[in-house]
């Protein structure tokens, strides 16, 4: 009984929460930067390709989360819902990238399927380790380290380890943000940790995008 009436006790100040921002409540705004706008630079930090553009980003999330609070019905949580759209903010940065900055490798680019080493099979995609590549060398090695290693992890496998590993969302909140189904969800952080882990493991090997082409299926064979 207590872990309901912590949950309705937390539902229900959401609820107040909302109906202040909706009321244009600038204490209650205050608040909810102190409490998400460094959650959120740091994803965007870790999802586009410049720190600068995610401090902009940060800032055009909340502009958005204020002019659009009106339209939260609660569908989901306050938090998810803030999260959604730091997300599609930065979905956004990164085409705006590919199309205008004109860098040789897309961050979107497919993984072509393993024609060397051990490839990842399908039902080894779904499998969720006990602990992650993330956990396992943070406490091991740098945090420089370890943040240059994810940023070379490809999308959308590096949104959902982030989500997943480093924010700590449950698996049905990151399906939820991402717009794709729980066994999707699980693929792609499987591989990522994948990703991840490779990049730890070689540091001597090259780091170019282009050379990661044996960890698993094409992003269209993926679980829809």
């Amino acid at each position: 009984m207590g872990n309901l009436a912590s949950a309705l006790t937390l539902q229900s100040d959401e609820a107040a929460l909302v109906e202040e921002l909706r009321a244009g409540s600038e204490e209650a705004f205050a608040w909810l930067l102190a409490r998400y706008h460094q959650p959120i630079f740091s994803l965007l930090a870790r999802t586009v390709h410049d720190r600068a553009d995610a401090a902009d980003l940060t800032q055009e999330v909340f502009v958005k989360v204020f002019r659009g609070v009106g339209g939260f019905h609660g569908q989901s949580s306050l938090r998810t819902w803030i999260y959604r759209i730091a997300l599609r903010e930065a979905s956004n940065q990164r085409r705006w990238w590919v199309r205008h900055k004109q860098r040789e490798i897309p961050i979107e680019q497919e993984v072509a399927e393993g024609e060397s080493g051990t490839p990842v099979r399908l039902k080894e995609m779904l499998v969720d380790p006990a602990e992650s590549p993330f956990d396992t060398v943070l406490h091991a090695e740098n945090q420089e380290r370890v943040e240059r290693a994810l940023s070379l992890v490809p999308e959308p496998f590096r949104t959902t380890l982030i989500l997943r590993d480093i924010e700590g969302f449950v698996y049905e909140e990151v399906a939820e943000m991402q717009g794709v189904n729980l066994g999707t969800v699980k693929s792609r952080l499987v591989r990522g940790r994948a990703y991840l882990k490779a990049q730890l493991q070689a540091p001597a090997r090259s780091t170019h995008p282009a050379a990661r082409t044996d960890l698993g299926l094409p992003l269209r064979e993926e679980a829809r």
